[in-house]
């Protein structure tokens, strides 16, 4: 496969160890592909790592998906960029040889929620996902089997953006849908904190056996 067939513009880093790992990075809106990659190698020093940049502008802003207004998602346009992100992520896997049953979503704010998108749609593509600052992407018509599946929801009890009510109704979903979720809270705002990195770095080393 040639790397134009790659529809985001994305980062590629190959793993620096032994971890067979590959962390997902999906910025927050307004970010681009190097936004999380400090972060990633913090989370995971020698994973792998793969960040695509989102193809949506809102005023000149980069994000994964349309929204319709503050909080309020454009749900049509979710779900196909959520199609376009699990493609994309099949066609990287093929291109730069990485295990495809073993990527994990780190996502932040709009990309946790386009992650929250992936693992509630098609969660074969993610082995786990840390998830900062997201609110609930959609209620499946269908129910999902996210059985194996370890979640870490990474939130801020003083978030002026997402009301508590999202990280505790998605934890809550995720559960029922079999998914292993750790609902983690700072005394924090929307920012990522020290203690964010901290809090998700542990819990992506105890599980590393059962993502790696």
């Amino acid at each position: 496969m040639k790397a134009s067939e790659l529809t985001y513009v994305h980062r590629y880093l190959p793993p620096n160890g032994d971890d067979p790992r590959t962390l997902l990075l999906l910025h927050g809106t307004g970010g681009d592909e190097n936004d999380l990659v400090h972060l990633g190698q913090m989370l995971a020093p020698d994973a792998g790592l793969l960040s695509p940049r989102g193809n949506v502008l809102e005023n000149g802003a980069a994000r994964f998906f349309r929204r319709l207004a503050e909080g309020v998602f454009d749900i049509e346009d979710l779900h196909a960029r959520t199609k376009d992100l699990v493609a994309f992520l099949d066609t990287a896997a093929a291109q730069y040889g990485f295990d495809p049953t073993k990527v994990v979503a780190v996502g932040f704010s709009n990309g946790a929620n386009i992650a929250g998108s992936v693992l509630l749609s098609t969660p074969r593509v993610l082995s786990g996902a840390v998830l900062f600052r997201p609110m609930v992407p959609f209620v499946p018509d269908q129910p999902v089997s996210l059985d194996g599946r370890r979640v870490y929801i990474g939130a801020g009890e003083n978030d002026p953006i997402v009301s508590r009510r999202h990280p505790e109704r998605l934890a809550e979903m995720l559960r029922v849908l079999g998914a292993d979720v750790t609902l983690n809270w700072q005394p924090a705002a929307h920012a990522l904190t020290r203690p964010d990195v901290s809090a998700a770095y542990d819990w992506l080393e105890a599980g590393r056996e059962t993502t790696a």
